[in-house]
């Protein structure tokens, strides 16, 4: 597994490296069979340190987490311990489900973008109807079925999927509802 070890304006050193890499390895490996790369990224914010962590697994899920704590190798230790639980829960929704995925996740190239949003006081009439792109980057869009991906969505905690249906390859989307439930998708 590629590891990408990093501080925001701290300074960390190989000691912390060496540990991350051995705690994060072995809580991945005991759930995950095919870690492809690790994301763990240091900051502070006030008198507390913060972890991100984001690992990608060859079956096409993102895991991530993050905490908090007084003391930068605490907070490593909290959000390792909620992507072992992520993990947990991912491996047992598998079990339970009875997927034996032979392939990997096929991804499909798309285009994502980010458009400038109105002012916050300026009412006046826009002079054309087409929004300004802000900026333009790459989305891997999976091939699921939609089990998979309200699994997906649910672990990486996003509000929505876009996602290929395995069952005959239309675009759908699933979401977080307002009231709780998922929402899906699937145009005819």
């Amino acid at each position: 597994m590629r590891y990408q070890i990093s501080g925001k304006q701290i300074d960390i050193g190989d000691a912390l490296q060496v540990y991350v890499k051995d705690a994060l390895g072995a809580a991945v490996q005991k759930y995950a069979e095919r870690p492809t790369d690790a994301t763990v990224i240091f900051s502070r914010s006030g008198h507390e340190y913060v972890c991100e962590a984001t690992v990608h697994l060859s079956t096409g899920l993102t895991a991530s987490a993050k905490a908090s704590a007084s003391e930068i190798h605490a907070s490593f230790d909290q959000c390792a311990d909620k992507m072992e639980k992520q993990l947990r829960r991912y491996k047992r929704r598998l079990k339970d489900h009875h997927i034996k995925r032979s392939q990997p996740v096929e991804h499909f190239a798309g285009s994502s973008y980010i458009l400038a949003g109105s002012e916050g006081g300026d009412e006046q009439e826009p002079e054309s109807l087409q929004p300004i792109i802000v900026a333009e980057m790459e989305a891997k869009i999976p091939s699921l079925s939609v089990g998979e991906a309200v699994m997906q969505m649910e672990i990486a905690g996003a509000p929505m999927l876009v996602f290929r249906n395995e069952g005959h390859d239309g675009v759908n989307v699933v979401y977080r509802r307002d009231d709780g439930n998922v929402g899906w998708i699937d145009p005819r």
